[in-house]
């Protein structure tokens, strides 16, 4: 295993949306807008085009620079529904918030390469998909065809499955090559900006996740950024032995090491709390 001679790796990373670079050596926050009626916070489902508007612009005033628009429930055991189902989901949302919020950077959460490229007509220039290429094997030359920034997570199975599937020999390594192996497959496609997502919950157990958070610079060899999502997860409730709804002062404690690590994105269902964070931590940081 490597041993990192310090907690933060300082590299400048930039992304390219619609033409604007956004300088991730400040981290960005995410704001997670879940067009779903079964994701696993309440606090983060909206429904109806008013409802989604205005919670678009109560996080961008409180600091998002990412707005992350998903359509599909990826918690444990979520129901299956089908892309069509998925597209008219997210697409009417991603073109209400365009229309209201026309400089928001929105972000489609689909593993579905037609959904992808139907948001991005809508107006979204991010793609986070929580399969990494694996459940639609279109997806890696759709994002090279549409040349935006992806979000490259780990995960094993689907979400119907994937809390069966947390078994391995050696997590670090299995990931690193996992996220190696996808990543020369995008180089070859001719994608440019890369998001690593190291998939906290998704196909790993609690104890597992905390491996992932302790280790968080083993995967800095990839020299890509890394999105943190641990947002009010069962790693927190669950070790606390409290309510996913009481598990904000959890997740702030956890953005926050993961900021110590170097993360460049988090990506949380609470901007304003989010947003403090990082500012505290770059008036610790000095820069």
């Amino acid at each position: 295993m490597m041993n990192p001679a310090s907690e933060i790796l300082f590299t400048p990373r930039t992304l390219n949306l619609k033409g604007q670079l956004i300088d991730l050596r400040t981290p960005a926050v995410m704001g997670i807008l879940n067009i779903t009626p079964d994701s696993f916070y309440g606090g983060s489902r909206v429904e109806g085009t008013d409802a989604v508007v205005q919670k678009a612009g109560e996080m961008l005033a409180q600091g998002a620079t990412f707005l992350d628009v998903g359509g599909y429930s990826s918690r444990p055991g979520a129901a299956h529904i089908s892309a069509e189902d998925e597209r008219a989901r997210v697409v009417p949302a991603i073109e209400a918030v365009q229309k209201a919020f026309p400089e928001a950077l929105i972000s489609v959460d689909t593993f579905r390469a037609e959904v992808a490229r139907a948001a991005v007509e809508a107006g979204a220039c991010m793609v986070n998909d929580i399969s990494g290429g694996a459940l639609d094997e279109a997806m890696f030359g759709t994002i090279a065809s549409l040349q935006i920034p992806y979000v490259l997570m780990h995960m094993r199975g689907t979400p119907q499955t994937m809390t069966s599937l947390t078994q391995y020999g050696n997590l670090l390594p299995e990931m690193f090559a996992y996220f190696q192996q996808k990543i020369f497959r995008l180089r070859q496609l001719g994608v440019k900006d890369i998001i690593l997502d190291p998939g906290f919950g998704f196909a790993k157990t609690p104890d597992q996740n905390y491996q992932l958070l302790r280790n968080w610079n083993y995967f800095n060899p990839l020299g890509l950024p890394v999105l943190a999502g641990l947002s009010r997860k069962s790693m927190i409730y669950k070790k606390l032995q409290i309510s996913v709804e009481d598990a904000l002062n959890g997740t702030t404690v956890l953005n926050t090491i993961a900021l110590m690590k170097g993360a460049a994105i988090l990506r949380v269902h609470d901007v304003k709390e989010a947003t403090e964070a990082v500012k505290l931590f770059v008036l610790y940081r000095g820069f």
